[in-house]
């Protein structure tokens, strides 16, 4: 069993190394900014409020500021139970935590994870390339991260950020039992929710416009044309139009995609919380498809309300009146089947490049002190993924919009999919498929950073832990 030197020579050298670093005004404390900012510089992935946990435990003078003394026995206190957790795992006593010993420790909480996802785990501790984990490894790892006991670990490894950006159909997340019994996951949901609304709110100008050019591109609308026509048609206020609805489907979208997942899951996996990666896709394709044939309609007055004219309809109401009185009740499953279709290239392709890009980057970064992929280069990969997964589905999602647009557009042929598939690239070129992409590329960016801002704060206000 590993036991750590209560006499280590250097570790007063070490400890006095740490607290210079993160007193940067060089006056013998540290407060809360200090350490925040610390953490950050040191490159430390540490959990949600570590800076607050770590002065609440430290600071035995509450005088809201951790002196070397303090800090020292905080760091003693800490690398007691860091120890204690380390044997814990270490089931063989062989001072190394292998893979077996990662994939047992899950198992052991419930959590069923593959040798490759627990190899995972390992090597974004693992400095030296050993696919082992020593205690000097462990120790540097997790002294700034105040995780209290092996559960809070396993959450830390396990989550991913659920971040809404417009266009995703990705998989949603996963909550273990304990989340689940203590309401973790609703929170989760709402602060992804709240982030999404303000984030969709805030890109909706390039969203109608996309939604424009995908329906008029024929007619030579260019990006800067399509804002101007939107302004003198209908004002500065006429860029939000198709926005409410847009934000009102996050609720039950979200809702229904999760509790379908869960459902889906447990047909696959029995009662056991992880899923492989084509088993994630499988089940993320399946409760994709039921919350958008849920939700279907409202995409259809998402559409509708983002193309109408000044007067057009009073309101959301008024629109989908309108649609039923003149179209019937199937006008709101027009283009459905190419929205069906275009799941599964999306989030397949979507999932693919995202574990490709997360793999390659702890692959490369697995000797550093605190190579855990945080919440931005999560957000980088997730970006390029779903801009990956957006060309090989965007084409899909062109003939969708044409089809849900096509009675409200004077002179447009109503079409099948095929036909229209066919119509565009006879009228328009195979380049006809891509109109309107450019201003759904332009809103990815803006829309990732509102997204993680908002979320993050949220869930500090809801007492949600990171990761």
């Amino acid at each position: 069993m590993q036991q750590p030197d209560p006499l280590e020579p250097d570790r007063e050298k070490r400890y006095a190394l740490l607290f210079s670093q993160l007193d940067s005004n060089r006056d013998g404390r540290v407060d809360i900014h200090e350490l925040r900012d610390g953490l950050r510089a040191l490159g430390f992935t540490p959990c949600h409020n570590a800076e607050q946990e770590i002065l609440r435990v430290g600071d035995t003078d509450q005088d809201g500021q951790l002196d070397f003394e303090e800090f020292t026995r905080y760091l003693v206190e800490r690398e007691r139970r860091l120890l204690i957790m380390f044997n814990s795992l270490d089931r063989n006593n062989d001072g190394h935590i292998d893979i077996s010993e990662i994939q047992e420790c899950f198992h052991g909480l419930g959590i069923n994870i593959t040798l490759a996802q627990a190899k995972k785990v390992l090597q974004s501790m693992d400095r030296d390339g050993t696919l082992t984990i020593d205690w000097l490894e462990w120790r540097d790892h997790f002294l700034l991260n105040p995780l209290h006991n092996m559960e809070d670990v396993i959450t830390y490894w396990k989550h991913s950020s659920m971040l809404d950006i417009g266009e995703s159909l990705a998989v949603p997340d996963e909550f273990s039992k304990k989340e689940i019994r203590s309401g973790m996951w609703w929170k989760q949901l709402l602060a992804g929710g709240v982030a999404g609304a303000v984030s969709r709110t805030g890109t909706a100008p390039l969203d109608r416009l996309k939604v424009l050019m995908q329906v008029h591109g024929s007619q030579g609308l260019s990006i800067f044309r399509g804002l101007r026509v939107m302004i003198e048609e209908g004002g500065v206020r006429s860029l939000w139009r198709g926005n409410g609805i847009n934000v009102l489907k996050i609720a039950p979208e979200s809702a229904i995609k999760f509790m379908a997942y869960e459902q889906i899951k447990k047909l696959i996996r029995g009662q056991q919380e992880n899923l492989r990666v084509r088993e994630r896709f499988v089940a993320g394709s399946l409760a994709g498809a039921i919350a958008q044939t849920a939700i279907y309609p409202m995409e259809v007055l998402k559409t509708r309300m983002a193309l109408r004219r000044t007067g057009q309809y009073s309101g959301m109401s008024d629109c989908a009146r309108q649609i039923l009185k003149t179209e019937g009740i199937r006008a709101f499953f027009k283009g459905y089947i190419p929205n069906l279709l275009g799941i599964v290239p999306y989030a397949g392709i979507d999932l693919a490049v995202y574990e490709t890009l997360k793999n390659t980057w702890l692959q490369r970064y697995r000797a550093s002190i605190s190579a855990d992929p945080g919440i931005l280069v999560l957000l980088a990969c997730g970006t390029i993924s779903s801009t990956c997964g957006q060309i090989a589905s965007y084409p899909l999602a062109l003939v969708r919009t044409r089809m849900q647009a096509q009675a409200s557009v004077q002179g447009s042929p109503q079409l099948s999919m095929v036909a229209l598939f066919r119509h565009i690239v006879a009228r328009e070129g195979f380049l006809g498929l891509y109109r309107g992409i450019a201003p759904n590329f332009m809103k990815v960016i803006p829309a990732v950073s509102i997204s993680y801002v908002v979320y993050e704060n949220m869930k500090r206000l809801l007492g949600v832990t990171s990761r």
